[in-house]
C-alpha cells in the first residue's frame, strides 16, 4: 500500500453507489403511498432517497414508520421493490472497485439506510455480498441518515478509527452522516438526481465506482 494512501477502512453507501436502485425505490415508494391513499408523486419522494424510511414518511406523508399506516406503507413499498429488483444491475465498475480494495486488504463495510433483509437482497443481485467484512443497516441503529447512527455503528463493528475511514456514497445525506460521525466521504455522481453542488461536503467527486478506481484509488496504488 502506498505509505501516503490514508484509509483502511472503507465505508459504502449501497443503493445508487453500488447498484443502480434510486428510481426503482423512488417508484415504489410513490405507489406505495398513493395505494395507501396518499398522492405523493415520484418526483416528491426523490430528493429523500438516501433517507430511511423513519424520515422519509414523516418528511413525505406525516405519518409516522411505526403507525399502522406507515407499517403498511413499508410493507406495500418492500413488496413493489422487491419486484422490481431482479431487473437492477450493479453500477460501472462495483466489482472490480471492491475487489481491488479487498485484495489490497482494507476492511469493506456496508453502511446503508436499507433494512438488513433488504441490504442483504440487494448486494446478492449486485454480485456484491461476499465482499465485504461486515454491514450496517437501519435496523442498527437509531436514526437513518443524515444522521450519524448507521456510519458510528459500522466503525464500532468495525473497530475502525474515524481519521482512517472513508465513506463512499452518492447523496448529500451519505456525505452529512459521515460528517458527523467525524469520517471524510467520497461522493459519486450514478445515483442521480443530485449535482455536484449538493454534493459539495464530499472530499472529492467522482462519476461512478470505475471512475474512483481509475482516478483515485489505482493512482495511490500504481500497477
Amino acid at each position: 500500500m502506498s505509505q501516503t494512501f490514508p484509509w483502511r477502512t472503507v465505508l459504502f453507501d449501497v443503493d445508487g453507489t453500488l447498484i443502480d436502485s434510486n428510481d426503482a425505490h423512488a417508484e415504489a415508494w410513490s405507489r406505495a403511498l398513493i395505494d395507501n391513499g396518499l398522492d405523493v408523486s415520484v418526483s416528491d419522494v426523490r430528493p429523500l432517497i438516501g433517507m430511511g424510511g423513519d424520515k422519509l414518511l414523516p418528511g413525505l406523508a406525516h405519518v409516522d414508520e411505526s403507525s399502522s399506516r406507515g407499517v403498511a406503507i413499508a410493507a406495500r413499498k418492500k413488496e413493489l421493490f422487491t419486484a422490481a429488483l431482479p431487473a437492477l444491475r450493479p453500477t460501472p465498475g462495483a466489482r472490480s472497485l471492491l475487489e481491488s480494495l479487498h485484495d489490497r486488504r482494507l476492511d469493506l463495510i456496508v453502511a446503508t439506510s436499507a433494512g438488513d433483509r433488504e441490504m442483504r437482497a440487494i448486494l446478492e443481485q449486485a454480485g456484491l455480498a461476499d465482499l465485504f467484512s461486515a454491514h450496517t443497516t437501519k435496523d442498527d441503529a437509531a436514526e437513518s441518515k443524515p444522521d450519524p447512527d448507521i456510519v458510528l455503528a459500522a466503525l464500532a463493528r468495525g473497530h475502525a478509527q474515524p481519521a482512517s475511514t472513508v465513506m463512499v456514497g452518492d447523496t448529500p445525506y451519505d456525505i452529512e452522516a459521515a460528517r458527523r460521525a467525524g469520517v471524510a466521504a467520497i461522493a459519486l455522481r450514478c445515483g442521480g438526481y443530485w449535482t455536484d453542488g449538493d454534493l459539495r461536503g464530499a472530499i472529492a467527486i467522482y462519476d461512478d465506482p470505475a471512475d474512483l478506481l481509475a482516478r483515485y484509488f489505482l493512482a495511490q496504488w500504481p500497477v
